[in-house]
């Protein structure tokens, strides 16, 4: 009986050890689609990189935790979410009514649109033009959302087409499959700008936005943490700092 009892007892201390390891890894792992620049996206040495990535690891760093950016399928990232696999959503997450409600959202760090790239042909010059012609989009992204939020604008087109990444919309877009993508207006500059590509942004946006970073409804400390942590970098310059660096000037709006 005293060897049963002793048994159980390893074990259960065992088991306390690996919680308490689990607990204290040290890590904070980013959740994100890692092909949506300039916020997250791999350079060419396939490291991933961003104006997201930077924010995260200043913030790991003074938390004292190692930052891990695991890519997802942008379509599930709830469920990445929810099942513990990651710690946040940190890449050009939409604040919206529905995702506020069902995990622990961050005030917003950058404002945002959704826009529609077209050819610099001149054939489209607005979204009116857009009518009967096939139009690309992410699929589970905010831009999806915006286009079901514009009934007129979604019956109005020919066809809706779905991709797994921006980067793979604008390509048919360049080559002629597409007639326009619906995307972040940040994103969107930013591909067209470093790719140097024949596109251009309508002047009519579908709907304005703002971003913020996703935690588990279990997990509100860590995003108090988060939060308290970007607003003391917002308040020493290192906000602005990573802001210029990939946009050329401040637009963050934390704490504003």
């Amino acid at each position: 009986m005293k060897k049963i009892v002793a048994v159980i007892c390893g074990l259960m201390v065992c088991l306390s050890m690996a919680s308490a390891k689990k607990k204290s890894s040290g890590k904070f792992v980013l959740g994100l689609d890692d092909s949506f620049p300039p916020l997250g996206f791999r350079d060419k040495n396939n490291e991933i990189v961003g104006y997201d990535i930077d924010l995260a690891r200043e913030v790991a760093s003074r938390l004292g935790l190692e930052l891990v950016c695991q890519p997802i399928d942008w379509s599930t990232k709830e469920m990445e979410l929810n099942t513990g696999k990651i710690d946040c959503i940190w890449n050009g997450l939409t604040l919206t009514e529905e995702r506020k409600r069902a995990m622990a959202c961050s005030e917003p760090y950058l404002a945002n649109a959704q826009v529609v790239v077209v050819r610099n042909d001149g054939e489209i010059k607005s979204l009116a033009d857009l009518k009967g012609k096939k139009v690309g989009v992410q699929a589970g992204s905010s831009a999806q959302e915006a286009i079901d939020g514009a009934p007129d604008f979604k019956k109005s087109l020919k066809e809706i087409v779905e991709f797994k990444e921006n980067v793979t919309a604008l390509n048919d877009l360049e080559f002629g499959n597409l007639d326009g993508v619906v995307m972040d207006l940040v994103v969107a500059g930013y591909s067209i700008t470093q790719g140097k590509k024949p596109l251009v942004i309508l002047d009519e946006t579908l709907a304005p936005e703002e971003y913020g970073i996703a935690f588990s409804k279990k997990n509100k400390s860590l995003r108090d943490k988060v939060q308290k942590t970007l607003l003391e970098m917002q308040a020493d310059g290192t906000v602005a700092k990573i802001s210029t660096k990939w946009f050329g000037s401040d637009i963050s709006t934390i704490g504003k």
